[in-house]
């Protein structure tokens, strides 16, 4: 008779099982304000709410994110470009780095392309592509045609400029799935980073966001190198749009491309609070310069150096930090002809 009991133990083993934990619906943005993300690296203006919608106006080039980090979640979201007829370009990034990577306006993670009117290029699509960027890795659900790892949408289910589109993201132990308007149509999978923040892309065109809904999903335990790097402390003091606080003689520095550049023979420098403090920055010189990159903490010269094997032309980015307080908080980047500078940070020490 011990067989005909077997079931009843195994339905009571069953109900004493702890049930799985509901997604829990928790603030995302909140249709007033930006109260709960961070501007990473463009003008105070590149991103703003209006109507409850979270609108980029596309300048400068970078990306707004959260001001926490997540790992495991469902978002789902509604986007629309206002060009009808030009490119327009923007995207949500996952599980990326708070700070840009070295010399780009975007930060290392995986990427959902919003994207309407692009051409057709064979490698890209304006449906929902979904791959990695600056040094995040992932594996598309189908191979790329070139080998990338980008994984190109199974259907074209998306709206062109004008209309509004609705995605679906769920992002789960390292598994990225994308819904567009109803329908599962593209995926990733072995990301890394797998835990970070979300952000919301600025890439040259105006786009509205709006009717967020997002749920946590259960920890799926990342490793220490599985997550992406958080923010500590480091503020903005370039906002690669205008000269702002920085202060020079007229027409020897200017914003060109988004980067502040020497354009004469005379400094540019500005003034910071902290009397302690360090700066992180990126820089490069033409590829015929016989100049250097130097940078003066209060009165404390640095000399940023290449990477090994980094070329001129190239970018590359430097950290100084002053050995001691001082009264004279002004951080001042010598003259070099051509010299460059993008993502400028400030981070006190103490």
């Amino acid at each position: 008779m011990i067989w005909k009991l077997a079931p009843l133990v195994l339905l009571a083993s069953l109900a004493l099982l702890p049930a799985a934990e509901e997604p829990k619906t928790v603030p995302f943005f909140n249709e007033k304000d930006l109260t709960g993300w961070h501007n990473s690296d463009c003008a105070v203006d590149t991103f703003f709410v209006k109507d409850k919608e979270l609108i980029t106006t596309g300048k400068p080039i970078g990306i707004l994110h959260t001001a926490k980090q997540y790992e495991n979640f469902e978002l789902e979201v509604e986007w629309m470009h206002i060009n009808k007829k030009e490119v327009g370009n923007s995207g949500i990034f996952i599980w990326c780095d708070s700070l840009p990577a070295i010399g780009s306006p975007f930060t290392r993670g995986i990427e959902v392309q919003v994207l309407v009117n692009y051409p057709d290029v064979g490698w890209a699509t304006n449906h929902g592509d979904l791959f990695s960027i600056w040094g995040a890795k992932c594996k598309p659900d189908r191979p790329h045609p070139k080998g990338y790892e980008r994984c190109l949408p199974s259907e074209n289910r998306a709206k062109g400029g004008g209309e509004w589109n609705h995605y679906k993201i769920v992002g789960n132990d390292g598994t990225i799935k994308l819904s567009v308007n109803g329908k599962e149509v593209s995926g990733v999978s072995q990301c890394s980073p797998r835990k970070g923040y979300i952000a919301i892309e600025s890439e040259g065109a105006e786009c509205h966001f709006r009717n967020f809904k997002f749920k946590e999903l259960p920890s799926t335990q990342p490793k220490p190198d599985e997550i992406a790097t958080e923010r500590s402390g480091h503020v903005q003091l370039f906002d690669h749009v205008s000269l702002g606080e920085w202060k020079c003689k007229k027409g020897a520095w200017d914003v060109r491309g988004e980067a502040l550049t020497c354009l004469g023979t005379s400094e540019v420098s500005r003034t910071v609070e902290p009397k302690q403090y360090e700066v992180l920055f990126d820089w490069k010189l033409p590829i015929k310069s016989t100049g250097r990159c130097e940078v003066r903490l209060g009165e404390q010269p640095f000399f940023a150096e290449r990477a090994k094997g980094a070329k001129l032309g190239e970018w590359n980015r430097a950290v100084f930090a002053l050995d001691a307080a001082t009264e004279n908080r002004t951080v001042t980047f010598l003259p070099s002809e051509g010299l460059q500078l993008r993502n400028i940070y400030l981070r006190a020490s103490k």
